[in-house]
C-alpha cells in the first residue's frame, strides 16, 4: 500500500479547490449531488410506504404515520442522518457524470503535456454506472447480515466494504480515459491494496453528513491524481 502517493493525491486536489475552473464542476457537483440525495431518499420513503403501510402498530409506541412523520419538518434531518447510507450509492452515480470533467480540469493543472481524450460514450458511462449500481446496493444488502452479526464492528465494515467497491469503480473510470479497459484492470490488480486504501478513507467522509456532499468530486480528483502515479510505476 503506498500510504505516500494516497495523502499526495488527496493534498494535490485540495490545493486546487481555489481553481474557477475547478470549484464550478465542485459547485456543480455538490447541487447535483444533493438533488440526487432528495431523489434517493424519496424512493426511499415510497419503498417504506410500499414495505410497512402509510402506517405501523409498534409495541410500547403505538401508531406511527411513517410518511406523514417523515415528511413533516423533521425530514431534512432525516435525510441528513440517512445520507450517511445513502450517500455511496449516489457517489457512485455522480462519478460517472463528472469524471471527464474533473479530470480534464485536473490533467489541464497538474499534467498539461498530455494529449486530449475523448468523452466517454453517454451509453457506455450509463452502462457501467448501472452495472456498478446493481454490485454496490447488492453488496450492502448482504452486508446487512454482518451489520447485524457483528453490530459493534458495523462502521468498520461499511468502510472497509464500501471502501472496496468505490476506489474500484473510481480508479477503473479514472484509468480508463487514458489506457483503456483491459489495462486499467491490470493495474487495479496490481494495486488492489492502495486503491482499497484510497477508497476506505474516501468512505470515511462520505459518511459524514454534509461534509459527504463535497467527497464525489473530491474523489474523483484524487483518484486522477492516484491513476497518474501509479501508472507511472508500470514495468
Amino acid at each position: 500500500m503506498d500510504l505516500p502517493l494516497i495523502f499526495r493525491a488527496f493534498s494535490l486536489t485540495l490545493s486546487q479547490v481555489g481553481d474557477p475552473r475547478f470549484r464550478r464542476v465542485l459547485l456543480l457537483g455538490m447541487g447535483l449531488t444533493f438533488a440526487l440525495l432528495v431523489a434517493v431518499f424519496a424512493a426511499f420513503l415510497l419503498l417504506l410506504n410500499w414495505w410497512i403501510g402509510p402506517e405501523a402498530v409498534i409495541p410500547l409506541v403505538g401508531t406511527v404515520t411513517w410518511l406523514n412523520d417523515l415528511l413533516t419538518l423533521t425530514s431534512f434531518f432525516v435525510m441528513v442522518f440517512l445520507s450517511v447510507f445513502l450517500m455511496v450509492p449516489v457517489a457512485s452515480a455522480i462519478t460517472s457524470m463528472f469524471l471527464d470533467d474533473v479530470a480534464q480540469a485536473v490533467e489541464d493543472v497538474h499534467y498539461p503535456t498530455l494529449p486530449e481524450v475523448p468523452r466517454q460514450p453517454l451509453g457506455d458511462a450509463i452502462r457501467d454506472t448501472l452495472n456498478f449500481l446493481g454490485v454496490l446496493i447488492g453488496a450492502n444488502i448482504l452486508a446487512l447480515v454482518l451489520y447485524a452479526l457483528l453490530a459493534p464492528l458495523a462502521i468498520f465494515i461499511f468502510w472497509g466494504l464500501n471502501g472496496f467497491l468505490l476506489g474500484r469503480e473510481y480508479f477503473t473510470l479514472a484509468a480508463m480515459r487514458r489506457v483503456g479497459r483491459v489495462e486499467a484492470r491490470r493495474l487495479r490488480r496490481r494495486h488492489i491494496g492502495t486503491i482499497w486504501l484510497a477508497g476506505v478513507l474516501m468512505a470515511m467522509p462520505l459518511s459524514i453528513p454534509l461534509v459527504n456532499l463535497v467527497i464525489p468530486i473530491l474523489g474523483a480528483a484524487s483518484f486522477t491524481h492516484l491513476f497518474h502515479g501509479l501508472e507511472g510505476q508500470r514495468t
